[in-house]
């Protein structure tokens, strides 16, 4: 059967899992200021819609920690169609709800394949794309995600007209029944979909299946050619990184907790939690609630401006992320983030008042330029959000875990998210009704420190393949001196140095079935020391001392595509 080879179009596809969680954030969002809403399912508010919310990102969680199960067991590829299934059935059983809790018994179960999608698919993406393009591929996880919001809410918006509008008092229940079915036609699309798209080669090298992991690589990076220089390179970097994981016993969750491991998986499990907190998903659930207290214009269509700000400004990531990298990228982003929630928060409480709503207990009236002000703080934000701490949320966590314990570590990463999703879903309501602006506040604060929090403890991760990923964490360098570090080591990618050997004769490396070439394995350690010398002239060159030199060549190990050996 033919499989579709494109590593774009590969990494595209799978990204409509994204657009799944992308159809969750908005799926209140549009139906929220609808008559046939409000009435049908009693006027839920503060606490009650709370929990309406919150049930779909606390099917989620238990959806993170179900991908580490079925993404190492039956492959990355079969879990996110087992998402498709999920989500599907939750969103049929949501269409037909006849009450609360048959809503939140579909938000739950469309939770779970919403967990499943969030955490594999970066993971897929990450093992299938080169090194040069993977912050790239991984951010139209995000872009999938913002499209999925756009639709979606476009969908409720044209739904809400359903029987003389949304302010028509007994208006059909259709208006919030027909988006929630159409949400099944996304899913479906991508799990037949899926069936002409390869497996993981990192994957099926865990697996012990080398032939289809190398015809996979040949597939996606050379035509086919499995003689390749750079096919032979990334099958060796798999192979030794794969042996040294088996020989120091790196699986399974125990492993998460060596020191190693455990510092990076407190770093992924940080920056989904920070970006939770950062307030973009409080805008995206609860936009209605927010652009009403303005008392600006439609607070529907209002709202819908701030989707389409979030599809477009994803593009400068996609186009640019490879370039600038994460780490400066996050720093930039807290800061934005902060100033503008610290901006509409001030506004809100010069220019707000209490008023007597059942919905909404602070509002501004009669200052049009205050309300103008939020509505312009409200899209700047989403525009910040969607360049900088969108898009590397889901990069960051998805490579800098080891192969073998990448699903695991990415599941408890991403449960991270949706713990803190689940949370803010519940206690925004009631937080908006109590202390009002100065919710904003507090959002504002959570940036600050998420800028504090990344500045200490996360280096930069591009230009780095995922098997040199343990030299970046090893060591004792800072975050904020290992940058230049980084740089240096990332002008010459060891993998670039190990294809160019192979081009030229110098390693041989034996594939499965080949029975002519006798693999040469002591070629790897005998290059260590050529590769240590050239890590020390780029370091040498960048003003570092002979003895830091040393000291950090030391603490970092040799970046080579084995990833353990160290300089003796």
């Amino acid at each position: 059967m033919h499989c579709v080879t494109n590593v774009y179009g590969v990494c595209a596809f799978a990204a409509i899992g994204g657009g799944l969680f992308g159809f969750d954030i908005s799926s209140m969002a549009g139906v929220l200021g609808t008559s046939a809403y409000q009435n049908y399912f009693g006027n839920p508010v503060s606490y009650t819609q709370g929990y309406i919310t919150a049930a779909m990102p606390c099917g989620s969680i238990f959806g993170t920690f179900l991908a580490s199960y079925l993404g190492d067991k039956y492959s990355r590829k079969v879990a996110i169609q087992a998402s498709c299934l999920f989500w599907s059935a939750g969103s049929i059983i949501q269409a037909l709800s006849n009450g609360i809790p048959m809503l939140v018994m579909g938000r739950i179960i469309a939770g779970l394949g919403v967990g499943l999608a969030s955490t594999i698919v970066p993971i897929y993406q990450a093992e299938i794309a080169p090194k040069e393009i993977r912050g790239r591929v991984i951010t139209l996880q995000q872009w999938a995600i913002t499209w999925g919001i756009l639709i979606s809410y476009f969908i409720q918006y044209g739904s809400s007209f359903v029987d003389g509008g949304p302010i028509n008092p007994i208006q059909s229940t259709l208006a919030f029944r027909i988006p929630w079915a159409i949400q099944v036609l996304p899913a479906l699309i991508l799990f037949f979909g899926l069936i002409f798209f390869p497996h993981s080669p990192r994957w099926l090298a865990s697996q012990d299946r080398w032939e289809e992991a190398i015809q996979v690589l040949a597939d996606l990076h050379a035509g086919g050619d499995v003689k390749h220089p750079k096919v032979l390179a990334q099958y060796r970097e798999i192979e030794e990184s794969l042996r040294y994981e088996q020989d120091t016993a790196a699986a399974g969750w125990n492993a998460l907790r060596r020191p190693e491991l455990a510092r990076r998986v407190v770093l992924g499990m940080s920056i989904q939690m920070w970006s939770s907190l950062s307030g973009m998903n409080v805008l995206m659930y609860y936009i209605v609630y927010i652009m009403q207290s303005a008392r600006i214009g439609s607070p529907l269509l209002t709202a819908a401006i701030q989707y389409i700000i979030n599809v477009v400004m994803t593009l400068p990531a996609i186009f640019y992320l490879d370039k600038w990298g994460r780490r400066p990228l996050m720093l930039l982003g807290s800061t934005g983030m902060a100033a503008l929630l610290f901006t509409a928060g001030g506004l809100q409480a010069s220019y707000g008042q209490p008023v007597d709503d059942a919905a909404e207990t602070w509002a501004i009236v009669g200052h049009l330029d205050a309300s103008r002000g939020i509505v312009v703080c409200s899209y700047l934000f989403v525009g910040v959000f969607a360049t900088t701490w969108g898009p590397i949320s889901w990069t960051y966590p998805a490579e800098i875990f080891p192969n073998k314990v990448r699903a695991k570590a990415v599941s408890m990463s991403t449960a991270s998210n949706w713990i803190t999703n689940s949370i803010l879903a519940f206690a925004v309501p009631p937080l908006l009704s109590t202390i009002n602006w100065k919710t904003y506040m507090v959002f504002g604060t959570f940036n600050v420190l998420a800028f504090i929090h990344i500045f200490l403890t996360a280096p930069e991760t591009k230009n780095f393949t995922l098997e040199e990923m343990d030299a970046v964490f090893a060591g004792s360098a800072k975050p904020w001196r290992q940058e230049s570090l980084g740089s240096a080591l990332g002008k010459t990618s060891n993998l670039d140095e190990l294809e160019r050997q192979i081009a030229h004769g110098d390693i041989k490396v034996a594939v499965p079935g080949d029975a002519e070439v006798e693999d040469d394995k002591p070629i790897m350690v005998e290059t260590i020391i050529e590769l240590t010398n050239m890590r020390k002239q780029s370091l040498v060159s960048a003003n570092s001392s002979e003895m830091e030199v040393a000291a950090k060549t030391r603490n970092l190990g040799v970046v080579t595509p084995v990833g353990w050996y160290h300089a003796r």
